[in-house]
């Protein structure tokens, strides 16, 4: 088989997916999705009896430790996730610029 002309680039499959964690039957949650190299951190749900516990902290480490592990850059779309970027500097070589 034999193709003529320019290819384009492939194309991405995007991926939907959540972190979770659960306590006393409550689930707490971080949406993101993945393109590529990709993490983007949508947006956090935390039931109200887990507000105030740092489950919302512990996801937001759970997901940029997989971006580290993974190779990946994250794209930061929570406001939440983005105001504890504030105070974990640590984390800043992995967002996307």
């Amino acid at each position: 088989m034999k193709f003529f002309g320019k290819r384009g680039p492939a194309a991405q499959i995007v991926t939907n997916g959540r972190f979770e964690l659960e306590r006393g039957g409550h689930i707490a949650t971080l949406d993101y999705t993945v393109a590529g190299n990709i993490l983007a951190l949508i947006h956090t749900e935390i039931p109200e009896p887990m507000r105030g516990g740092g489950a919302a902290s512990t996801l937001v480490k759970s997901a940029f430790d997989y971006a580290r592990d993974h190779h990946m850059k994250v794209d930061v779309v929570c406001p939440f996730v983005a105001a504890h970027l504030k105070t974990h500097p640590e984390y800043s070589e992995l967002v996307l610029r």
